[in-house]
């Protein structure tokens, strides 16, 4: 029990309204159902409790945005080697690296500012006026305005704006799918129900969020703002702390990984300067260049471009990304957890089996080419069934591909009629209604009574076991066989055969009595059972399939019942053998027991939403990279834990898109596919441009170290090593991140979520790839002093063919056993492009005289091209000659 004090006393908020009486109910919460509570009352509530609003949390302002950007080590480490720049004087080497991390906390801040607002959706949906009884008089007030103990008078197309307990429910029914999942309107009386019963149980009940698809009634408001079941839902996204992606930790691990490398040798490499007497001015800028030769500066930019240019891919494919880092982490997907309705199924009730004396028809579920058409005009009782059906029904249809209004039962029903040319309105001409008997709750049937030629028809529909065992016979035939107990028996067991394969079962009967009756449903005449399901989409099972040769597990989480779970996941190719397929309740027990038990459930069954977040945690827990597909208000905390949540477009709810870090926008299933192939395209690319990002810059380390320890001038300046890096770090690195990737790539298992950007073999590949840049390097230098070349030709020629040298090795960075001349670095045409942009931005600055000045060069004569030219192509052709001797031996690695 919940106390709320005000200045006349405690007042008592109940914590399971949902079992005690309606009269118990209204005198805890001292109100009167007939009077409602006084305004003075309710302003007094409003104070104590607060208003019936979901609150946000503060979302992160531009500046702390911003400020994010310099919060990593990198950047401590260039901000150091600035400050050491502009501290001797060095105003140009300084402006330059604060150029650098400007441009870089730019881009970053730019794709960090679009904020995360479930929270704000859910308060968007509450937004509404409510009909409340106050002081005997019915009013509309704002629905934040609500409190408990307030009456609210509620009917058909209205959406709930508090959670509430029933004391008044006429044929009221109530769209909860939003909210547990439930695929179709669930019933609702005033009966109390057990206090343990789960969410979806609650029948007395009402929630904040949902819509009444049928009926009206009246209920006393129990809970407001963050007390509601809706706002126990936007308390788990509050808690759910997002983290950061698999590649941005690696990133990040790496990053440092790069700066204490870095400490540490330009820490060694000064002190042996210094021991060595060298001048203390030339060290610093020694060490300032071993800074900058060691932080690929445009490893940030291009990781997040290359991430940009997989979410534009993926958006021609439906696949509308969020998160840029999502990208990736859909790449290293393990598990899939599922939602159902709207996203296995199409979340639209359809008729699926309709069964007479007669025989069984199974609709197609793609009219005209329907079943229905050919059979109903020949067969008598399925003409009579869809009469019934369509004559005995609330619901508005214009056509077949309308949405209608109404119960989506009902609506299901009209469609199946229209798809047989039966449409309710050439009906009632022919039949004239006389008189509606509305659904009953406690007959559970629903009848119409209708003049025909021979004289009255009694068309009913409703559930099959009342309506099977007040029936005196079944049509067959055009006559009536009396039910015996074996045949009453027969038809109850078809109905349970229908509901064992996740069908909704309705019966539909029939009377002509000689005139109109005071009880319509005595002496009925089974005419038939109608099978309804909301049925899989199309392009499921294949996209299942498709997922698990790629070595992905599927699996469903709904709230709906176990045996219609197991049929749609029966459906789609999901595991639905014993054991396989596990209540939400159960779900606790197999947690304590060890999460490899998870790891053989196919289908989790009336699972409520804080479970739903519970099965992603314990994914996680056991080393999965987690993808978490849903639609409703019930997804929203699981998919924002989730490593990557995926949201519906056309039928999500605002609450679900804002929470996920991918949308997609045609609702199919097979876009995760799509998109789970793209990401592991863009972790291949990636790996690729990162190592030769590496590569590249231990050979600058490698130059600046070894001229330093030999007591040699600098080969390379800082400036020069900055210029360097912001050319053949970006473009080059760019160009690869662009590749269309390997077709083969879905073939492969999933990666393993712990493996290193690089691992052994390709940190091996960098350190060897850098030695043979370096190597090239010394050799020009050494060729310059011996043909008489100045210091600041030889720096010259240095920079050059290091610049290039590291320009060609994009071709060192093709797949083992392809070709030379044709592979994926050859046939990628923004490589060519970066290419050709590069050479010009290297070779312009020595003959632009204010370039030259700043990066201290000299316009380099014919001869010395030939130098740069000779040494820069030698380490790409002494790796092609050993790949090409290697070729075959070992497997290819991406």
């Amino acid at each position: 029990m919940v106390n709320v004090h005000f200045a006349n006393g405690p007042l008592r908020l109940p914590e399971t309204p949902h079992a005690l009486p309606p009269e118990a109910l209204t005198a805890m919460l001292g109100v009167s159902e007939e009077v409602g509570l006084s305004r003075e009352d309710a302003e007094k509530r409003r104070r104590a409790v607060g208003s019936n609003a979901i609150e946000a949390r503060p979302a992160a302002t531009w500046f702390a945005l911003l400020l994010h950007q310099f919060k990593t080590p990198v950047v401590y480490l260039l901000a150091g080697a600035a400050g050491l720049a502009f501290y001797f004087n060095e105003l140009e080497e300084g402006g330059a690296i604060v150029a650098v991390l400007a441009v870089n906390a730019v881009i970053g801040f730019y794709t960090e500012l679009k904020a995360v607002r479930s929270i704000e959706a859910l308060r968007a949906l509450g937004a509404h006026t409510v009909r409340v009884l106050r002081n005997r008089v019915v009013s509309r007030v704002p629905a934040e305005d609500l409190v408990p103990g307030d009456v609210v008078v509620i009917e058909a197309g209205e959406a709930v704006c508090a959670d509430l307990r029933l004391i008044e429910a006429s044929r009221l029914a109530v769209d909860e799918s939003t909210l547990t999942g439930e695929s179709v309107p669930v019933e609702k009386d005033v009966q109390s129900v057990s206090q343990g019963a789960r969410l979806s149980e609650r029948r007395s009940m009402l929630f904040k969020g949902t819509t009444i698809t049928r009926g009206s009634g009246r209920g006393v408001v129990t809970a407001t703002g963050l007390a509601t079941e809706l706002g126990k839902v936007s308390r788990l996204i509050m808690e759910v702390d997002a983290g950061n992606s698999p590649m941005e930790r690696k990133l990040s691990r790496l990053s440092t990984q790069l700066v204490g490398a870095t400490l540490v040798v330009a820490s060694v490499i000064a002190a042996l300067g210094l021991i060595s007497g060298q001048d203390e001015l030339l060290v610093i800028e020694a060490a300032i260049a071993l800074a900058v030769a060691a932080i690929p500066e445009g490893l940030p930019i291009v990781a997040t471009l290359a991430l940009a240019r997989g979410m534009w891919r993926m958006a021609e494919q439906n696949a509308l990304i969020e998160r840029l880092s999502a990208v990736e982490t859909l790449g290293a997907t393990t598990v899939i957890l599922t939602d159902k309705t709207g996203t296995l199924t199409e979340n639209r009730m359809t008729v699926q089996q309709l069964l007479t004396s007669s025989g069984e028809v199974v609709v197609s579920a793609n009219p005209p080419d329907n079943a229905l058409l050919s059979r109903a005009g020949a067969d008598q009782e399925l003409s009579l069934l869809l009469t019934v059906a369509v004559l005995c029904n609330d619901a508005d249809l214009e056509n077949a591909d309308a949405e209608g209004t109404g119960d989506p039962m009902e609506i299901a029903l009209l469609r199946a009629g229209l798809s047989a040319n039966m449409s309710r309105s050439d009906l009632l001409f022919k039949y004239p209604l006389l008189r509606k008997h509305a659904f009953n709750p406690s007959t559970k049937m629903m009848g119409t009574i209708h003049s025909s030629r021979d004289g009255i028809l009694i068309a009913v529909k409703g559930a099959p076991e009342p309506i099977i065992n007040s029936a005196t016979g079944v049509l067959h035939e055009g006559s009536e066989i009396r039910f015996d107990e074996e045949t009453r028996s027969k038809w109850n067991n078809y109905v349970g055969r229908l509901a064992d394969h996740g069908l909704r079962v309705l019966a539909c009967a029939v009377r002509h009595p000689p005139q109109e009756p005071d009880d319509p449903f005595h002496e009925l005449v089974l005419v038939g059972l109608i099978g309804l399901q909301d049925p899989a989409r199309a392009d499921v099972p294949e996209a299942i399939r498709d997922c698990q040769n790629a070595g992905i597990r599927v699996v469903m989480v709904t709230g709906d019942h176990v045996a219609t779970a197991r049929s749609i996941g029966r459906a789609v190719g999901l595991d639905t053998s014993e054991g396989n397929v596990v209540e939400g309740r159960e779900l606790h027990e197999m947690l304590r027991t060890g999460t490899p038990a998870l790891r053989d459930v196919g289908i989790f069954a009336r699972v409520d939403p804080s479970e739903k977040l519970t099965l992603v945690r314990a994914y996680q827990n056991a080393g999965d990279i987690v993808a978490m597909t849903g639609d409703g208000v019930n997804d929203a905390p699981a998919l924002r834990q989730a490593d990557i949540g995926v949201s519906m477009g056309l039928r999500g709810t605002d609450v679900a898109r804002e929470a996920a870090a991918m949308i997609l926008l045609d609702d199919k299933f097979s876009t995760i596919v799509k998109a789970i192939r793209e990401g592991r395209i863009i972790f291949a690319n990636i790996r690729r441009l990162v190592a030769y990002l590496l590569s590249c810059n231990l050979s600058e380390l490698m130059v600046i170290g070894l001229a330093v320890a030999g007591s040699l001038p600098l080969p390379l300046l800082p400036l020069q090593i900055l210029y360097l890096n912001l050319v053949t770090d970006v473009f080059p690195a760019f160009a690869l991140a662009m590749g269309e990737g390997e077709h083969r790539v879905l073939n492969r298992p999933p990666r393993d979520p712990k493996e290193a950007i690089l691992g052994r073999t390709q940190w091996r590949a960098v350190i060897l790839h850098a030695m043979a840049l370096s190597a090239a390097t010394f050799a020009a230098l050494g060729i310059g002093k011996w043909l008489g070349f100045d210091q600041r030709a030889s720096v010259t020629v240095t920079f050059l063919t290091l610049a290039f040298a590291q320009l060609w090795h994009v071709f060192n960075l093709r797949s083992r056993g392809t070709s030379i001349f044709v592979n994926e670095m050859t046939g990628n045409r923004w490589l060519w492009s970066a290419i050709g942009l590069c050479t010009l931005l290297l070779a312009l600055p020595p003959y632009v005289g204010p370039a030259a000045h700043l990066l201290q060069l000299v316009p380099p004569t014919a001869q010395m091209w030939l130098v740069v030219l000779f040494s820069s192509t030698a380490p790409l052709i002494a790796t092609q000659i050993v790949m090409l001797a290697r070729s075959g031996t070992r497997p290819n690695r991406s």
